[in-house]
């Protein structure tokens, strides 16, 4: 069975977000419901911390703060309390369940003794002003009926299609974003969607310069600068803001949550820009080759140079994580490269600088060789060939005799 055959039978999960058009009646319903579920999160919160003190208090008599003692905390708080009991139970267990998941992934990073920056943090109490609705539905929670979606405790939303569901939703997250919309994220099983062959293979290098320099020139991805168009507009309503903040304690005027709503519109349109990007770039990469050879880059390091600006702008990471699960719903052959030494490398010989080249030096000249070649370019091409991939369609990198690759 080749790789393609594997990776068709493959079957894997994913989400498919829509907007849902909320009338008031059904936005008073699900705002009581979120207010139910984030007091069941802070009491869970509030036992945690109860717990952690006693377990230090008292070492010999530890106490556990898990799904089994919560669940027996809230089967009591709605028997005793009517207000807590009028709400739908399914979304009310699943926040225990996302604070369970939480508190279990912020405990094992302490366990492994991970640096304080590195961890995730420990639960913390959601404000009623700062926290934005979400609540989560499992299958016995909501159904799909006449284009609907019809949530338990009667609450009925109108769902805008802009694409077909695959399959029927295991389960569904209702939330409402920075601008107030609101919107349904169904999480369904979906199979691989084979494209057909093209025995093309590509290197891709990431950077600021360019978001993805390519081995292949009608590949790249120019730096689009969204960030940058928008930073002037984006100053004038922080300006805004900070004119009108509020004191300590004080509620926020009209006007300070105007221009923070448009300080939000204006960072949400940015990203839906860098999106659309990505995903136009990627399906066509995508579309175009059989295997990719991809720099396994992690941007993090760059929020503390010079660069941290621009990079945040070019969002790589976004890019990369676009590139990656466009590949894997395809069925082709994704390989991660580690970046490490990949801008000393020749891609022609594979012989390593003896020093690393400044930036400023966008040539890279093989010492070894004499091949000279943009610096970018060399690496998307050390790309292929680390990646064990023959770049048939790059001059000056397949080896004299070598096969041309098959198709992943």
């Amino acid at each position: 069975m080749t790789t393609r055959q594997k990776a068709a039978e493959a079957t894997g999960h994913a989400r498919y977000a829509y907007r849902l058009r909320v009338s008031s009646t059904a936005r008073t319903a699900l705002i009581a419901e979120w207010d139910r579920c984030r007091w069941i999160w802070n009491e869970c919160v509030a036992k945690s911390r109860q717990i952690h003190a006693h377990n230090r208090a008292h070492p010999d008599d530890k106490l556990t703060c898990g799904p089994a003692q919560l669940d027996k905390m809230l089967t009591e708080a709605r028997a005793k309390l009517p207000w807590l009991r009028d709400g739908a139970s399914v979304p009310q267990q699943q926040t225990i369940r996302d604070f369970g998941t939480a508190r279990s992934r912020a405990l094992k990073d302490i366990e492994k003794r991970l640096p304080i920056r590195q961890r995730a943090g420990m639960p913390r109490v959601k404000k009623k002003r700062e926290a934005l609705p979400t609540l989560n539905y499992t299958t016995r929670g909501f159904r799909l009926k006449d284009g609907r979606l019809h949530l338990a405790g009667g609450i009925v939303l109108t769902v805008v299609w802009s694409r077909d569901l695959l399959a029927a939703p295991s389960s569904v997250r209702v939330y409402r974003d920075s601008l107030g919309h609101w919107y349904a994220s169904f999480v369904v099983a979906t199979e691989v969607q084979p494209l057909p062959a093209t025995g093309r293979v590509l290197g891709v290098d990431w950077g600021v310069k360019e978001t993805a320099t390519t081995t292949s020139d009608a590949h790249d991805l120019p730096h689009a600068q969204y960030g940058k168009t928008a930073a002037q507009k984006l100053a004038r309503y922080q300006r805004m803001m900070a004119r009108r903040k509020p004191a300590r304690g004080q509620a926020a005027s009209k006007g300070y949550r105007q221009a923070q709503a448009q300080a939000a519109k204006l960072h949400k349109k940015v990203t839906r820009q860098r999106q659309d990007t990505a995903r136009k770039w990627a399906k066509r990469v995508v579309r175009d080759h059989d295997a990719l050879a991809v720099e396994d880059f992690r941007p993090k390091f760059l929020a503390k140079t010079t660069m941290a600006r621009k990079a945040a702008d070019a969002a790589i990471g976004a890019t990369k994580t676009a590139l990656i699960e466009m590949g894997r719903k395809h069925g082709r052959d994704i390989r991660l490269v580690h970046p490490a030494h990949t801008t000393m490398d020749c891609a022609h010989c594979m012989t390593r600088a003896k020093h690393a080249l400044p930036l400023s030096e966008r040539i890279y000249t093989c010492t070894a060789c004499g091949v000279v070649s943009p610096r970018d370019k060399n690496s998307a091409r050390v790309m292929l060939v680390r990646a064990g991939l023959i770049p048939a369609s790059v001059e000056g990198v397949r080896p004299p005799g070598a096969l041309l690759p098959e198709a992943a």
